[in-house]
């Protein structure tokens, strides 16, 4: 029987896992191949790069587009990855390294405990000396490390991690010597911070657990061949990217050579996570203890559901909604309470949300005692429930209409978080803009679908159009005058921002854009500080401004337009921004015949998001007549 080290992270979710997993695919019998291994990596690496590709945006991801379509548009850019951490490697670290693109070529580890055979392959694999480095490759960015911040008492923000340049390397502040860390946080600041590196369900520990995991079999593997006395001489690495890194474009026979850029910052960096992951192995081995006890008994027997779900996520637990919360409805469930039901009440005082709430039974919306409910806008959810109505804040509405200029500009962008950037000024995971649709509404409820529509879309993948992309932008929105409107219009205004940066010929232009932005669900939800400036009282200013039980706790076009209008996505090749993303990345691999009939959906889908927020804007209006 052969555990690998994907199977050791979801056998390990709950105790139930096991038992589901086997049922489902009767694989405990069997042993593992390379092949086998190949697809758990590369199912782990296409939810690792989706996380990566949507972290800091507002998207509603959907991760139901076909594997193989998603590999083909995402998986050459992880390769990169791997190839620049193994060449910045040897750069750093010098000795004998062993990675490549394919996992079959990698170093390998293995041991056998219990009846159990605990198999991984390590993505790079260095020598030096006598010393052993383990490096784990993940295309995530440096970011996140290096926000786990404490503030100083005179207000400063201190990272926990301190950069070496020299080695390209960043390093626990409290495990280099004489560092002065009191100086900058008070200690046990700086262990909470710390402590986050040790949850497996969060952005930055997941990725630490994945490299313990890694340890175990390691260590297993000497222990196993009597040569415990080499670890001492072992040392964990991630190598992740750089979020500071400026790619200043250069490419030689069509391929991007990522050398430093102005400031010196390599495309990768490395993290040595030696010390946490020694600290880790007591929870691991508990983990291990319990998994054997699971695989042997293969209890389905239930069990609490709680963030080891993780609901909602790229690596959400597939027996979540297929069994676990198969009583969960799609619509008003507990769980579609804005912002997760948080401030629930009992009336012992104990607080309850989310999944804790299925937990104990609270399954419906309805579920929920009144009595626990703390803030009026999850009994605004509850009322419109129960009594079948729709909740109106009129004047608030007008006091937003009030506010727009016209003419108006309905902005959507498309665009591609690339893990590795593609060109000129761009970063990793940038957004960068490859179409825009745009309706304008010169007056009130006059615009056309079709005439007053303008779309750039661009044509070819690697050759860069964000310039002609600019210039069409330029042509098209007045910046003296008018409103730039969008659905998550800060997500419009931060591509438009960066666009600025990188082409600062249209600077001016474009920030005269960026400064009259207007936010779509600032008129169905609310925005607290603009309606308290324009005379609401702050209660009043923080309560949505609509709500329909159809929108179940979700302000999101998808969900929002149903509401408003018959318009609807489902019968479009394109359906939604990720479906787009895989389309424009995979141009180059396409017949003309796909190509023609993608580059015409693109077009589609990108029109009908801006069509829907005209549609939605006229609602809204007829609404408060």
């Amino acid at each position: 029987m052969a555990v690998t080290k994907t199977d050791f992270i979801n056998y390990t979710r709950c105790s139930r896992y096991v038992a589901l997993e086997e049922v489902r695919h009767e694989k405990l019998d069997a042993d593992i191949s390379y092949d086998d291994y190949k697809k758990q990596e590369e199912q782990d690496i296409l939810k690792e790069l989706l996380s990566g590709m949507f972290e800091d945006e507002t998207y509603e991801v959907d991760t139901t587009i076909k594997v193989n379509k998603q590999m083909q548009a995402m998986m050459p850019y992880y390769k990169q990855v791997e190839m620049e951490a193994g060449r910045l490697t040897n750069e750093y670290f010098k000795g004998k390294s062993v990675y490549a693109d394919a996992t079959f070529n990698q170093e390998s580890f293995e041991f056998n405990k219990n009846g159990i055979r605990y198999v991984c392959y390590v993505d790079i694999y260095n020598e030096v000396d006598n010393d052993i480095n383990i490096i784990e490759v993940k295309a995530t960015t440096s970011s996140k490390y290096v926000k786990l911040q404490s503030n100083h008492k005179k207000g400063e923000k201190f990272s926990i991690f301190h950069f070496d340049k020299s080695k390209n390397c960043y390093y626990l502040k409290d495990e280099i010597d004489d560092y002065p860390l009191e100086e900058e946080m008070p200690l046990e600041n700086y262990a909470k911070q710390r402590e986050k590196l040790f949850d497996r369900y969060s952005d930055v520990g997941g990725y630490v657990f994945d490299l313990a995991i890694q340890r175990f079999i390691l260590e297993g593997e000497y222990r196993e061949s009597d040569n415990e006395e080499a670890l001492k001489n072992v040392h964990y690495y991630l190598a992740v990217l750089n979020h500071n890194y400026v790619f200043d474009g250069t490419y030689e026979n069509k391929k991007a050579v990522y050398h430093p850029d102005e400031d010196g910052n390599e495309i990768v960096v490395f993290f040595d996570l030696t010390k946490v992951t020694e600290e880790y192995q007591k929870i691991i081995a508990a983990m291990e203890e319990k998994l054997e006890r699971d695989i042997f008994s293969l209890d389905v027997g239930k069990c609490p559901m709680g963030k080891w779900c993780e609901r909602k996520k790229v690596k959400e637990c597939p027996y979540l909604s297929a069994v676990c919360g198969k009583m969960i409805p799609a619509k008003n469930s507990s769980l579609n309470y804005l912002n997760n039901g948080a401030g629930f009440k009992t009336l012992d005082g104990e607080k309850l949300k989310g999944l804790e709430l299925i937990n104990e039974g609270y399954i419906n919306m309805l579920d929920i005692p009144e009595e626990w409910i703390v803030h009026k806008k999850h009994q605004i959810q509850r009322d419109c429930l129960r009594f079948d109505r729709i909740y109106i804040d009129k004047e608030k509405i007008k006091a937003g209409l009030n506010c727009l200029e016209y003419p108006i500009y309905h902005l959507d962008f498309e665009t591609m978080p690339c893990p590795m950037p593609r060109f000129r000024g761009e970063k990793p995971y940038i957004q960068s803009p490859f179409e825009f649709s745009l309706h304008i509404e010169r007056e009130p409820g006059v615009c056309d679908k079709e005439k007053d529509n303008y779309i750039f879309l661009a044509k070819t993948f690697d050759n860069d159009e964000r310039e002609e992309l600019v210039k069409a932008l330029c042509k098209y929105i007045d910046p003296s005058k008018g409103t730039l409107f969008a659905q998550n219009v800060a997500f419009e205004k931060g591509r438009i921002k960066e666009l600025a940066g990188i082409f600062p010929e249209y600077k001016a232009q474009l920030m005269a854009m960026y400064e009259r932005g207007f936010d779509l669900m600032w008129l169905v939800n609310t925005k607290s500080d603009l309606y308290e400036e324009l005379g609401f009282d702050k209660e009043r200013a923080s309560l949505p401004n609509y709500y329909n039980k159809d929108l179940s706790g979700s302000f999101s076009i998808k969900k929002t337009l149903p509401v408003f209008s018959d318009l609807s996505y489902k019968d479009l090749t394109v359906k939604n921004g990720t479906e787009a993303i895989v389309a424009y990345a995979t141009y180059n691999s396409m017949t003309k015949e796909e190509y023609d009939l993608y580059y015409e959906a693109l077009r589609i889908y990108c029109q009908q998001d801006t069509w829907a927020m005209v549609v939605i804007l006229e609602a809204l209006r007829k609404l408060c007549q």
